[in-house]
C-alpha cells in the first residue's frame, strides 16, 4: 500500500473534482482530495461498525465467562478470580490512552487499526493454545493418583497470562482508534452529513450489543460444555473476519490532513510544564502579550493558571516557549473533563461485578430452562445486550422526540443528562441486587444448604433479571452519553483521545473494584468467621458489598449533579482564524 503524508499544498497538485463535490480537509486512500458522493457516511461507517461487532463479539466472548476458567480449571478462589478479573479489565480499559496517544503521534488511526488486530489474532490464538495445553495437561493427569499432579504448571499459568494480557494490548490500540474512525467519516460542517452522523452511537451501541449478545449465550455454551480451546479459538477466528470487513471498506475511507505535523499530545503537555514553571512568576519578570492574555481571559476563564504558559522571561520567546492560544485552549479543554471523569468512576464500579460477582452468584441458583438444559451462569449477562437492543430504538425514536419537544434541543436530552440518568439507575440496581442476594441467603439457610458450597439453591436464576435488566438500561443512557461526550469534547486532532478516556473510566472503575474486593476480604475473613467473599457464597455477604456499592453509587451521582451542572462546553474549539484546524492524516 503506496501512501504519504498529505498536505494542504499536495491538495493543490493533484487534479480535483469540482469543488462542491469535495470535503475539505480530507483525502482518500490514495492522497486524492476526497470525493463527497464516493466516500465517508453511512457507506463507510458501516464497515467501521461491522468490523467492531466482530471485535465486541471476541472481547466478550473471552470477558464475559473469565471468571469461571479462573476458578474452575485454574483453581482459583472466588475472591483471587474476582481481582484478577477486575485488574484485566482495568487495563484493557486503561490501555486505550496509550494507543490513542500512539496512533495521534506516529501511526495513524488507519495503521493503528490494522495492526492492533494482527496483534489481536496473535493473543487470541495464544489464549486457545494455552487453553489446549492445561486440557491436555489435566487428560494426562487425571489417570495419576495423586490430585495435587493435576495442577496446572507455573510456565502454563504465565503463558495463559501473557496471552489475555496480548489481549488487552490489542484491544488498548483497536478500541480508541475504530470508533473515532468511523465517526470521523462524517463531515460535520455540512448539514446533511452533521445529521446523518447524530444517530452514529447510538447505532453503534445497537449493533455492538448484537455481537455481544451472541457471544455471551454462544461462546459461554460452548466454553461450559464442549471445551475452553474451542471457546477461546472461534474469537481469534472472527477476529480474522474483523480485519478482512476493515480493509474492504478502504477505498471509501476518508483521512483527515495533517496541516502542520506537530504532536498534539506534546503541545498539550508543553503547555502544563510552562504553566508550572511560570507559577510563581511576577509581572516584573516575565513579558506578558497582552492581547492573547486578554483573549483567552474572554474565551475561557476556567483554569486561568494554564494562560501563563503564554509568559517568556525578560520579553524574550527564544529559549523554547512556543504555546499559544491553541494550544491552551486544548490543554483547558482536556482539563475541564476531569470532574466529569471522576464522578462517573463510581458507576464504573458497580459495572465491573456484572462479569465477576453477578456470574458467581447466578452459578449458585437453579438455571434450567427445561428439564434437559441448564443456562450457563455467564450467558445471564446476555439480558443487558438483549435490554441495551430494545431500549437503544426505543431511545433513538420515541425518547428523543418527545424530550426535544420538551427541551427544544436537537438531541432531546444533552449529553451530561443523558449521563447523569444512568448513573441514576445504577443505584437501583445495586439496591436490587442487594435484596435478592439477602434473599438468595436466605433460601440457603432455610433449605439446609448453607454448608454445601456446591448445592443448587431452590431459586431460579429469573430473580436476578432485574438488576441485569437495569443496568443495560443504564449502559444505553451513561456508557452511549460517555462515548459522545468525550468525542465531541476533547480537540479536533485527538479525536481518539475521547473513546480512549470513555474506557480509561471504566478501566479505572475495575481497578477501584479490585481494590476494594481485596481491602474487604482481608478485613471481614478469619479464621472462625467467613468473609463477604468467602468461597462458600452461602456463607459470604455479597448483599452487604452491593449496599456499599449503593451507597458509593449515590455519592457519585451527587457529585456529577454538581460538575455536571456547572460545566462548561466546548462549543467550537478552533473555529477563529489564529487557531486554524491542525488536522490529521490518519494514514501517515
Amino acid at each position: 500500500m503506496a501512501y504519504s503524508r498529505a498536505t494542504g499544498d499536495d491538495i493543490s497538485e493533484v487534479d480535483t473534482p469540482l469543488l462542491d463535490s469535495v470535503v475539505a480537509g480530507y483525502v482518500d486512500f490514495e492522497g486524492r482530495p476526497s470525493v463527497r458522493s464516493k466516500s465517508g457516511c453511512w457507506k463507510s461507517a458501516s464497515f467501521v461498525i461491522g468490523a467492531e461487532v466482530a471485535e465486541r463479539f471476541a472481547y466478550f466472548g473471552i470477558s464475559s465467562n473469565l471468571i469461571s476458567y479462573l476458578t474452575g480449571p485454574l483453581g482459583q478462589t472466588t475472591a483471587t478470580a474476582a481481582s484478577n478479573v477486575n485488574v484485566w479489565s482495568g487495563t484493557s480499559a486503561l490501555l486505550p490512552l496509550l494507543g490513542a496517544c500512539v496512533s495521534e503521534s506516529f501511526f495513524g488511526r488507519y495503521r493503528m487499526i490494522i495492526f492492533s488486530n494482527l496483534l489481536y489474532i496473535l493473543g487470541l490464538g495464544s489464549l486457545s493454545l494455552s487453553a489446549a495445553l492445561h486440557s491436555l495437561n489435566s487428560s494426562y493427569c487425571s489417570k495419576a493418583a495423586n490430585d495435587e499432579a493435576c495442577s496446572s504448571s507455573r510456565l502454563q499459568i504465565i503463558f495463559f497470562f501473557f496471552s489475555l494480557y496480548l489481549v488487552a494490548l490489542a484491544q488498548g490500540g483497536h478500541k480508541p482508534c475504530l470508533q473515532a474512525f468511523g465517526a470521523n467519516q462524517f463531515d460535520e460542517d455540512d448539514e446533511n452529513e452533521c445529521k446523518a452522523k447524530s444517530p452514529f452511537f447510538n447505532w453503534w451501541c445497537f449493533f455492538t450489543s448484537l455481537g455481544i449478545l451472541v457471544a455471551r449465550v454462544v461462546l459461554s455454551y460452548i466454553q461450559e460444555n464442549l471445551s475452553w480451546e474451542l471457546g477461546f479459538g472461534i474469537p481469534c477466528i472472527v477476529m480474522c473476519f474483523a480485519l478482512i470487513i476493515f480493509l474492504l471498506g478502504t477505498m471509501t475511507y476518508r483521512f483527515q490532513i495533517n496541516s502542520d505535523g506537530r504532536n498534539p499530545f506534546v503541545s498539550i503537555s508543553h503547555v502544563f510544564i510552562q504553566s508550572a514553571r511560570n507559577f510563581q512568576a511576577t509581572p516584573t519578570a516575565v513579558s506578558v502579550e497582552k492581547d492573547a492574555q486578554e483573549n483567552l481571559a474572554h474565551k475561557d476563564a476556567r483554569f486561568s493558571f494554564l494562560n501563563k504558559a503564554l509568559l517568556a522571561p525578560d520579553g524574550s520567546r527564544e529559549n523554547g516557549n512556543d504555546c499559544n492560544i491553541r494550544d491552551i485552549e486544548d490543554a483547558k479543554a482536556i482539563l475541564g473533563l476531569v470532574p466529569i471523569w471522576a464522578t462517573c468512576l463510581g458507576y464504573a464500579i458497580v459495572l465491573s461485578q456484572v462479569s465477576t460477582l453477578f456470574t458467581k452468584q447466578g452459578a449458585t441458583m437453579d438455571r434450567h430452562i427445561n428439564s434437559s438444559f441448564q443456562m450457563p451462569a455467564a450467558s445471564l449477562l446476555s439480558f443487558i445486550s438483549l435490554t441495551n437492543i430494545v431500549i437503544v430504538p426505543i431511545y433513538d425514536r420515541i425518547i428523543v422526540p418527545i424530550a426535544r419537544a420538551v427541551s427544544k434541543e436537537p438531541s432531546g436530552l444533552s449529553m451530561l443528562q443523558r449521563i447523569g440518568v444512568g448513573v441514576f439507575l445504577s443505584i437501583f440496581s445495586m439496591v436490587i441486587a442487594a435484596i435478592i442476594e439477602r434473599k438468595r441467603l436466605i433460601t440457603a439457610i432455610e433449605y439446609g444448604l448453607a454448608d454445601m458450597p456446591k448445592a443448587t439453591i431452590p431459586m431460579g436464576v429469573w430473580w436476578l433479571v432485574p438488576q441485569y435488566m437495569i443496568l443495560g438500561i443504564s449502559e444505553v443512557f451513561t456508557l452511549v452519553g460517555l462515548q459522545e461526550f468525550f468525542y465531541d469534547q476533547v480537540p479536533i486532532e485527538l479525536k481518539s483521545l475521547g473513546p480512549a478516556l470513555y474506557f480509561s473510566v471504566l478501566g479505572t472503575g475495575n481497578f477501584l473494584s479490585s481494590f476494594l474486593i481485596s481491602v474487604i476480604e482481608k478485613a471481614t475473613s478469619g479464621r472462625d468467621h467467613d468473609g463477604w467473599f468467602s468461597d462458600n457464597l452461602n456463607r459470604a455477604h455479597l448483599d452487604y458489598f452491593y449496599w456499599l456499592l449503593a451507597g458509593i453509587s449515590a455519592f457519585a451521582f451527587a457529585a456529577y449533579v454538581y460538575f455536571a451542572s456547572s460545566y462548561a462546553h466546548n462549543e467550537a474549539i478552533h473555529s477563529d482564524e489564529e487557531a486554524a484546524p491542525r488536522l490529521d492524516f490518519d494514514i501517515i
